[in-house]
């Protein structure tokens, strides 16, 4: 079979037919990858050959260039560079010749492969010739060649470090803003060069910065608003909303010079996709306004000054783009499924963003909108008149709101029966709103006893009604059970309706389909209930746990007689739910579990050894366990030996990750919740760890976790944990050393949560010798663990909780040696410039600096005059 044959399989509707031509060409790059690609790419580039099997051949060639995972595409990238440079070139002048291809899907899959390899080469100095290649094809009649290479040029800004290709960016951008300008005969040439524009807008940061050149950029886009072409339009449009993302700052002189009313209009337009992206440029406007608003009150807090200005763009056009977002409303589509996104949904989102970001000065503009449509005969006018308001209660003051709430709240309850179900959904969300955000203007007396009455009936309605519904029940359970300082109400004014409530939530999860998906809001809304039970209603959550317990041994009990996909699918999420709902009762019971902790255990590990390779229901089952483990404490010992060979078997399933993850979390719970007592199985927990740590497949941030699990053990066996301590630590520091590359923020991001497992590890070690007589055995590894701290603290990109972590080690290495055994490496410089800091921080950070200058102050580590602390 040739390479075409096996192209042509892939996309075959057999799955058959289609696994074993993947299969085959999977073989064919491993054992002969040079001859893998020359064949892709002389597929690609063969005009003679049918459009799909060439559209397959380059995607075969990007697949085998990328891949999302940071070490194997270093792999990827080092194969490629190992190949012939011959091979190399061939592959890439057939990529370049297919950009002109005469069949549109072909130059776009070209221009994907030409930025695979641009983005393996440019950074080793290699191909650089190419932007100079692409900017002649610019210039060329060939349309499909420019419309083609426009896309190559802004996929490769996409993704290529702009100071790689800094020395042609004036180049670059000359040929994108040509192409995009409203002279540009082709629509097809022009919207190419607005999508290069928008995927480049990053990389021409300097030219931004220079106010002709800004100018002109703007100018080009702003034009691009108002071409014939609809595609054209949009993506000018998008490319707007990026501009004001990276750009707020600067964007004053054109908002009110020109995308004030260009958005305006835009929103107005009949075309769908324009209004769209035009509501969204104002979504955009109003959450960075949000985010600006927020980071500023918080710099006040801390006595700083605002790092950036909010221009204010969202209030001062509010008289303007209300309205608009208000008709926009009344474009609603009945037919329309839940996930669809549309006008009318744009608006509302775009309508609460707004709220947020002029706070009060939204409610007089809204308000007379709503009293002149609540009670339309349309049904359109209703529903959009109860959405603008429920849009609108998230921003303005409490105390605004409160006179509109309780005067609407009778009306919203009432409309809970309306004849269109559109309205109905609406009234549910927005009652749920209410429930959420303002529940203290819910008049327990008044409101109470209809609304909850008005809730519960709607569980009877539509799928969408009912997740809506069953939303606003979780949040009545959730925000009237507390006072403001999250002190709990007495009486509960729930109490009274919480036996009712969760049994029809019950009964909704007897009926439920998967259809709206709201059975899985009523369970969420029955664990808000049990978490938040007062004491006078903890039977209503025993007796929930004995309904739970009994649907799960049903469905144990049927499990063998399922049959289908979606069968077992629909018998998984329902064994999900469960254990979710049983992981609750337990949390809220805490020890109180006792009596049901047989059946419980039985019925998990009944589950578990069910459930086979069913990762998933394995992991939900541990979840329980886990919970059981915390509130059992050293009364879960009966049920270790039973439940400890299936922890082992998860713990060797390197290929699940988020099991290992889980089962690795087991082990810190059973050494917390056993302390001295699991002493006993901690050389079998230490091994399999460190044989974890040695696997291939197993993902690198499971390893974390089981860094941070050496704390969890040492922790709770103190100086039993002496057999280990030296291989622990020699991994600890081995990991410690990984650099994290500022250029790369994935490997950055893994760095400093290597860094925070390591540190949790050396806290745990460190407190669970202290105070003993084995305290010493850490003392040669305490050069080691500063030089991490000091590693972590210096590092520009600091996390605040490795900061954290670092504080509170730092004052127990103080602490476990007061004696001055380590007096020496304590009273480094950078230490006590550390502890110094001042400025933003969180209070639980506060605490451990607090902390540390306390112990050192306390223990003289510190017997330097100029290094003498101040407390905070």
């Amino acid at each position: 079979m040739n390479a075409g044959e096996l192209l042509a399989n892939t996309l075959s509707p057999d799955q058959r037919t289609r696994e074993d031509a993947t299969q085959k060409l999977e073989r064919a790059c491993r054992e002969n990858f040079p001859a893998y690609m020359h064949t892709l790419s002389s597929e690609l580039v063969n005009e003679s050959s049918p459009p799909h099997v060439r559209n397959a051949a380059g995607l075969a060639l990007k697949n085998a260039l990328t891949a999302k995972d940071i070490n194997r595409q270093l792999d990827y990238s080092n194969r490629w560079l190992a190949l012939d440079p011959e091979h190399r070139n061939k592959i890439k002048q057939d990529a370049l010749m297919s950009l002109g291809s005469p069949v549109k899907q072909i130059g776009t899959v070209a221009a994907q492969v030409v930025q695979a390899i641009a983005m393996v080469e440019l950074p080793h100095n290699q191909w650089p010739q190419l932007i100079e290649i692409l900017l002649g094809f610019v210039n060329r009649e060939n349309t499909n060649l420019r419309v083609a290479t426009l896309q190559a040029i802004g996929f490769i800004c996409e993704t290529i470090k702009p100071e790689i290709l800094a020395a042609r960016s004036n180049e670059i951008l000359t040929a994108v803003i040509h192409g995009a300008r409203k002279e540009e005969p082709s629509p097809e040439v022009q919207l190419a060069a607005i999508h290069a524009l928008s995927n480049s807008l990053e990389f021409v940061q300097d030219n931004f910065e220079r106010e002709g050149e800004r100018n002109y950029i703007m100018q080009v886009v702003c034009e691009a608003t108002q071409s014939a072409s609809v595609p054209v339009q949009v993506g000018a449009f998008e490319c707007l909303v990026k501009i004001m993302t990276l750009y707020y700052e600067k964007m004053g002189f054109y908002m009110e010079r020109a995308l004030f009313g260009l958005t305006v209009m835009g929103m107005k337009h009949s075309e769908e996709a324009i209004a769209l992206q035009a509501i969204d440029f104002w979504s955009t406007v109003c959450d960075i306004e949000i985010e600006i608003t927020y980071e500023n009150l918080e710099a006040q807090e801390f006595g700083e000054s605002p790092e950036q200005e909010n221009k204010y763009f969202s209030k001062i056009a509010l008289p303007e783009i209300a309205p608009v977002l208000f008709e926009l409303l009344l474009r609603q589509d009945e037919d329309a499924d839940e996930d669809d996104w549309n006008v009318s949904k744009a608006a509302s989102t775009a309508l609460a963003s707004l709220a947020q970001a002029v706070n009060d000065a939204v409610v007089p503009i809204s308000v007379p909108f709503i009293e002149a449509n609540i009670r339309s005969p349309d049904w359109h006018r209703r529903e959009a008149s109860v959405m603008t308001f429920g849009s609108i209660l998230d921003g303005p003051d409490p105390s605004v709101l409160t006179p509109l709430v309780n005067q609407a709240l009778p009306i919203l309850i009432d409309m809970m029966t309306d004849s269109h179900f559109a309205v109905r959904d609406t009234v549910a969300w927005t009652l749920g709103r209410i429930c959420d955000l303002l529940v203290s203007t819910i008049q327990p007396d008044v409101h109470l006893q209809p609304l909850v009455t008005a809730l519960v009936n709607g569980l009877q309605d539509q799928p969408r009604i009912i997740a809506n519904c069953a939303w606003a029940l979780q949040n009545l359970a959730e925000q009237l059970s507390y006072t403001e300082d999250n002190q709990p109400l007495a009486p509960n004014p729930l109490s009274p309706y919480y036996d009712g409530v969760v049994q029809a939530l019950l009964r909704t999860t007897e009926t439920a389909t998967g259809e709206g998906n709201y059975r899985t809001h009523a369970y969420e809304s029955i664990g808000a209930y049990i978490t938040n039970a007062p004491p006078d209603q903890i039977h209503v959550v025993q007796n929930t746990a004995v309904t739970i317990l009994q649907r799960l041994e049903h469905m144990i009990s049927v499990q063998n007689q399922i049959i289908g996909i979606d069968d077992r699918n629909e018998w998984n999420d329902l064994v999900t739910h469960f254990c979710a709902a049983l992981i609750n009762v337990i949390r809220k019971l805490s020890d109180g579990i006792q009596p049901l902790a047989d059946r419980i255990m039985t019925l998990l590990l009944q589950l578990i050894q069910s459930a086979g390779k069913t990762s998933t229901i394995v992991e939900d089952a541990f979840l329980v366990v886990s919970a059981m483990i915390n509130a059992l404490e050293q009364n879960f010992s009966p049920y270790l030996n039973a439940f400890l060979p299936f922890l082992y078997t998860a713990l060797r399933t390197h290929e699940e990750a988020e099991l290992c993850n889980v089962a690795i979390g087991i082990i810190g719970d059973i050494s917390r919740s056993l302390g001295e007592q699991s002493a006993q199985y901690s050389a079998g927990f230490m091994s399999v760890l460190f044989e974890n740590l040695q696997s291939d497949i197993l993902n690198r941030n499971v390893k974390i976790s089981i860094l941070s699990c050496f704390g969890d053990i040492a922790l709770a066996i103190g100086p039993l944990f002496e057999p280990f301590l030296s291989t622990a630590m020699t991994v600890l520091r081995q990991a410690g050393t990984i650099q994290a590359n500022p250029l790369d923020q994935e490997l950055s991001e893994y760095v400093t949560a290597l860094r925070e497992g390591i540190l949790e590890a050396y806290t745990g070690i460190v407190a669970g010798l202290k105070n003993t007589d084995k305290v010493n055995l850490v003392l040669p590894y305490v050069p080691d663990i500063l030089e991490l701290i000091q590693r972590s603290l210096a590092d520009t990109e600091r996390q605040e909780a490795v900061v954290r972590i670092c504080y509170g080690l730092l004052g127990d290495l103080a602490e476990t040696f007061r004696n001055g055994q380590i007096k020496e490496l304590l009273l480094a410089e950078w230490i006590a410039t550390e502890l110094r800091q001042k400025g933003r921080m969180s209070a639980d950070t506060r605490k451990n600096l607090r902390y540390a200058r306390e112990v050192f102050s306390s223990f003289s580590i510190l017997s330097r005059p100029e290094a003498d602390l101040p407390l905070l």
